[in-house]
This record gives C-alpha cells, structure tokens and sequence, in this order.
C-alpha cells in the first residue's frame, strides 16, 4: 500500500443542497458470493486533498457500511517500529509491507461487509528526475475494484503544497504537478481496464464531497445482478403502465437501427470538440476494444466516463446537441406511428448508449408518450443496457408477460434479444458505418444457435447482409408485414396457440377422426392428412421457410422452400396414437428426423443436440399430462431449442385454464399447433379410445 504523506487542506466543502443518497437495507447489500467485497481506492498527487476528502467522506457517511483508511497508518499499525520503521527499508521490503496492507484491508472487509475507501499514492516522482517510480502493488490491482483519481488542477495542488505549514513538501512546480498528473492518468486508465476495476476522474466543484459519496453508495451495492433486476423492474414498469391491453411489443434497438447515427460516437466527437486534451472521438471505441469487451463492467466504465465528462447540466445540453444531429428512419416513423394508435401493441427501445439522447429523438417525433426506452449514460438511471439485459428483457416479456416478440437490431449486441424473440428483424445500413462483425456472428447465429431472422435494408439503397436464404428480406412498409406485426394474437394465458376450429378445412378433415365408423387404415389415413396439413398450414408460419435450390421442370437451376432448419428438426411421435399424425408432419418435412417416444424419458441428448425445433405430435390432448411431461424433458436436455405441439384436438379447458397452460406458458419458443379445440373432455376407452380406433384394438380389454 503506498504510503500518503501528505496533509491535505482542500478548501473543498461539502454543499448544503439537500442529496438524497439512495438508502438500503442490509438485504439489498451484495453477499461476498456475489461478487468480491468493494474496495475504492482515492488516489491523486500528494496535495490534491485525498486525506482532507477521506475525513469529509467518514463524517458524510459513517461507517455502518463503509470503513475508511490511509494508506500510510495501516502501514504504521503493521510494520514493527511503525512508519519511521517502514521509511528506513529497502524498496523490496516497502513492497512486502504494502502488500501486507492492501491485503489486510481486503479480509477486514470482506468479513464485515463494509466497503474500504483507501487513500493512498500511485507513484512518486521527484522534479529532478526523467521519470516517477510506481509504488502500486499487485496486490492493489488485485483488491481494488474501483478507483477514485483526484483531478485538481496542476496550479491549485502547487499552491497548497506552498501553503502547508504543518508538514514539509518538496517543492514542485505547477509544471511537474500537471505532468505527473498525466503520467497517474494514462498508466490508471490502462490498468484499470486491464484488471476489471472501475476508474473515474472527479474533479473540484462546490459539489465534490457529494458527488463522491453518491458514487461511493452506487459501488456499494451495485452488481451486474442488481443491474439486471433494476432493468427488469423499468421494463415492467413499461408493461404496467399498458394495463394489461398488450399483446405485441416492439423491442428495438437504437444506434443504427432506428438511424443511421451513433449517436455515442456523436457525443465524443463533440465532447473533443470542446476538450481535446483529455478525451477523443473514438473515446468509446477504445474501450469497447479493450479488454472489457463489451461486458457489465466495460458499460459501467462508460457510465463513468460520461459522469467525469459532464454535470447533470453540461451532459443534457449535449445530449440535446447529438438528438439535433439524429434523423430516425422514416419506416421506423411510420412504423412506431402505426403502433402507437394500437393498444394492443406497444414499443420499447433498449439502448446500449444514451437514453436522454433517445429520449429527446423520440420526443421531437412526437412519440415519447408511447415509446418507452430503456437505457442508461448515467449513474443517476441506476443500471446499464448490455447484450445479455437486452436478451433477459426480451425473455422476460415473453415469460413473464406472455407477450408476443417483435425484435429489431443491427449488431452482434443485438444477437441475444433477436434469438429469444418471436420475430426477428435485422436492419442492415450502409456498409461503411455498419458493423464489420455482425456477417460472421449472425451466420454463426443461423447455423448453430437457431437464430431465425428477416433483414430490412435501410436506407433502401443499402446492400443486404448474408444472402436471401439465410436472411430472407422485408420491407417495414409492406402492407403484409405491417399486418402481420399489428394483428391481435389469439394467446390463452401467454401459451401461443394456432387453431383453425371454425375454418371449413379445419371441420372437413375433423369429420372422418370423429365418425365412430371410421377406424383402422381410414382413420390413419385421416390423422395423416391433418398432420400434413398443419404442418403446411400453421407450423411454416410458426416455424419460418428458408430456401433451397431446385432443378426446374424445364431443367435449370432455381430457388424451391423447405422448413427453416428443416435439417436440424426432430418430429416425435407419441406413441401410439400420435403416429400417423406425425407421418403426415413428416411427409410435409421429408429431411426432419423421425423419432417414437412411449415416454418422455425415450428423448435421448443425441435426439436434441445440433436441432433447433422440436416438433411433438400427438392425436389428443386431454388433461396435457402428457405433453408436459415431454416439454419438461425437452427443456431439459435443451434450454433453447424451439418446441411447438401438434395435436388432432385439444380440450378446451387445458389450455384456458388448466396444468397445460399455467406450465407451457412459463416456457419460451413453445407454440401450440391444433386442428380444433373442444369442451369435451376425452376420456377414451375401448370403442371411444382414439388409440384403439387407430389400430383397430377396440375389442381388446
């Protein structure tokens, strides 16, 4: 732990505006389970006030959940002969002693749950000298989970140190000061971002001590659990808010989906315009590209890096200079237009970047009263959008609120929500701004991970990504397209059910399967054709086509349709009356496997592994005990792959009200394919039993 010698007299005050520091309970508080104990570390040249802020901290926040140290007394508590002792040793020796303290802090912590503040020193670097030593430990990048950097001013710092009467310094001109400073800065950033550990510059205001203590209180309890329960607890507000009239929800992602704009790459560009010295358009880039990818942890550093950018003031005066610079796309205007007359649709923009941007576009298009967006830019919003909040989100309304999925987005952060979605929707822009990775991750995406999805190319004269058979396109304006996105959904409770009961196709081909003189090879021959045509009719829609090539009757090459993945699909027969049925699924689908299962236990991992939909058939559903029992065998030999249900006739009640739909309804890619729906409850046995019937085995006891 590096020693602090100095004794700072910082004129910063605390401001007597009334903060509300967010309070919690002992149960809010992260376990050491959760994530290791938080440890900030305050660091800043000697005489930028570290030791004055420590006691302002200590007084502001008490110390039920924070403990506060200086680096050099904990060095003096440990070290035999205190710290006269400690500045008599060797440099080896000073390490051992500092390593011994950051790691005594560290365990006191965790066993009390308190969150450390520690003041210390990064380097020392004497005027003279070409360079500074760095008298940080290993075990300090190790312990520290956030780090605070004291950002006064080089003149400011020279004047203090000038002034201290009560302890000598080395004279340091305001020079050295500012390039030391730098030197702190550059190194702290890179190791930060090397080591997982959150960094921020705060810089002197009126406010410092309380914009300190609200950062402090945001690290105490904010994990990338809690991240997530914040943005599911916005996302339900969204839904609640629609009083339970929603059936559809557009989830859109922002940046380059909705424009053409980043408008994050925006915000740094004029940011560098007004500061060039400290920060660069590409601010974002570098540390997206950096070791944190695009993790929880890389979009919580860009929360603070927005925060030392800007006040609360500064940032919404340039949040409203990159909203002037956004044009949305007119399909998506038209669109979300269309969708806020609807009260049975809804739209929700999740964003990576800055919500205040989106929510001033949107504003202006006169559409923020009906389009929510979730986002964050600020410590203030309370959580963070990354790719798997975006995926949990989309799960969430379509397991949690039985709503029906239309997802929008342009880039591999995109990927997850779009493969959890009912729909899929890949906008490709031009190809000099589109992202240069997203043609590899969404071929991966189609191939291996069940990824079904359309492309809409905007602006029109854009080039399509992939090709049409991976990615068949649409337009946002088609008629067809728009139908289909705002018509009501027929839902039981959340479970997605198709069925044609009404239909005159539907009532010509129930009749043989109910006249009692039909049994053996006809009434199979009757199940065949209604699998067939279900499968034709319904499942083509549930499940999507993708093309294939064809030789023409006249002898060329041209381009026919099979089953989206027709290859990596597995139809299971539920032995015995669901097989003719499914032979009839089957023939609509000749290259899907074929499995019987008497049990649920007769699905075997290798019958799942490499598919991406499921296809159970049986001739009746009564109770749904059975059909249960195979999806919960299914989900769990498969978290993901994407499973629709295909019978002859369903009762009625199972799936308004009954075990089948309060357990299907909790799952997602989970679709209910039927002939009709009946009040009767089936209750077969001999001459009434469907599986006699098929097999001619009614005269049997």
């Amino acid at each position: 732990m590096p020693t602090n010698f100095e004794n700072a007299s910082s004129n910063t005050s605390d401001s007597t505006a009334d903060l509300q520091l967010i309070q919690f309970s002992t149960t809010e508080v992260r376990s050491a389970s959760d994530q290791k104990v938080v440890v900030v570390g305050l660091y800043g040249v000697p005489g930028s006030g570290k030791t004055f802020l420590l006691n302002q901290l200590k007084e502001k926040l008490g110390q039920t959940y924070f403990a506060f140290y200086e680096g050099s007394e904990m060095i003096a508590t440990l070290v035999p002969g205190g710290l006269g002792a400690f500045q008599g040793m060797e440099e080896q020796e000073k390490t051992h002693w500092r390593r011994h303290a950051i790691d005594t802090i560290g365990k006191r912590c965790a066993d009390s749950g308190h969150v450390a503040v520690v003041a210390g020193h990064f380097m020392f670097w004497l005027e003279e000298q070409e360079a500074g030593w760095p008298v940080y430990t290993q075990n300090d990048l190790e312990v520290f989970t956030h780090i605070l950097y004291l950002d006064i001013p080089a003149e400011v710092v020279a004047q203090r140190c000038m002034n201290d009467k009560e302890r000598s310094r080395p004279s340091t001109s305001a020079s050295h000061l500012y390039k030391w400073q730098q030197e702190e800065k550059t190194q702290l950033r890179d190791l930060c971002r090397r080591h997982g550990i959150l960094f921020s510059l705060v810089s002197p205001n009126p406010n410092l001590l309380s914009k300190v203590s609200i950062l402090l209180s945001d690290f105490r309890y904010h994990t990338e659990n809690y991240n997530l329960s914040q943005a599911k607890n916005k996302l339900d507000d969204a839904i609640v808010a629609s009083q339970g009239q929603l059936e559809t929800v557009l989830f859109l992602d922002a940046d380059r989906t909705l424009a053409a704009e980043d408008t994050g790459a925006l915000f740094w560009t004029r940011v560098s315009e007004l500061c060039s010295l400290e920060y660069e358009a590409s601010t974002l880039n570098t540390l997206f590209s950096g070791p944190l990818g695009h993790s929880y942890t890389a979009f919580r550093q860009a929360v603070l890096l927005y925060e030392e950018t800007a006040n609360d003031q500064e940032f919404d005066a340039l949040c409203e200079d990159v909203a002037l610079e956004v044009t949305m796309h007119p399909e998506f205007v038209s669109l979300l237009r269309l969708v806020a007359e609807q009260k049975h649709v809804g739209a929700v923009v999740a964003t990576c970047g800055l919500r205040r941007v989106w929510d001033k576009v949107l504003e202006r298009e006169g559409l923020s009263e009906k389009v929510r967006v979730i986002g964050g830019g600020r410590i203030a919003d309370g959580f963070v959008v990354s790719a798997a909040v975006k995926g949990a989100l989309v799960s969430r309304l379509r397991e949690t609120h039985h709503i029906y999925v239309w997802a929008f987005g342009d880039s591999p952060l995109d990927l997850d929500m779009l493969r959890m979605a009912d729909q899929a929707i890949i906008v490709a822009g031009e190809e000099q701004t589109r992202s240069k990775t997203m043609d590899a991750a969404l071929t991966s995406a189609i191939d291996y991970h069940g990824l079904r999805a359309r492309q809409a190319v905007l602006p029109i004269k854009a080039s399509p990504r992939l090709n049409f058979t991976k990615l068949p396109m649409i337009k946002l304006t088609e008629p067809k397209f728009v139908e289909s996105l705002l018509r009501g959904r027929s839902t039981h409770g959340g479970l997605q059910v198709l069925c044609p009961t009404d239909t005159n196709a539907a009532k010509l081909l129930a009749t043989p399967m109910r006249d009692a003189a039909v049994a053996g090879p006809d009434l199979r021959e009757a199940h065949r054709c209604v699998g067939r045509y279900l499968a034709i009719q319904f499942l083509t829609d549930v499940v999507g086509l993708e093309q294939t090539p064809i030789r023409h009757v006249l002898g060329h090459q041209t381009m026919g349709y099979q089953l989206f993945h027709e290859h990596q699909t597995t139809i299971v027969a539920l032995m015995r009356g669901g097989e003719p049925m499914a032979l009839g699924v089957n023939e609509a689908f000749p290259l899907a496997m074929f499995i019987h299962a008497s049990d649920a236990d007769d699905i075997k991992p290798h019958h799942l592994q490499g598919q991406v939909t499921v296809i159970l058939v049986d001739s009746v559903i009564n109770t749904g005990k059975t059909i249960i029992e195979f999806v919960q065998r299914v989900r769990k030999l498969h978290a993901t792959v994407h499973i629709v249900v295909v019978a002859g006739v369903v009762q009625a009640h199972c799936v308004s009200g009954g075990s089948l739909n309060h357990t299907l309804s909790r799952h997602a890619q989970l679709h209910l394919v039927a002939l009709r729906l009946s009040d009767t409850k089936f209750t077969g046995s001999g001459t009434t039993d469907t599986g006699n019937r098929l097999f001619n085995t009614t005269h049997l006891p």
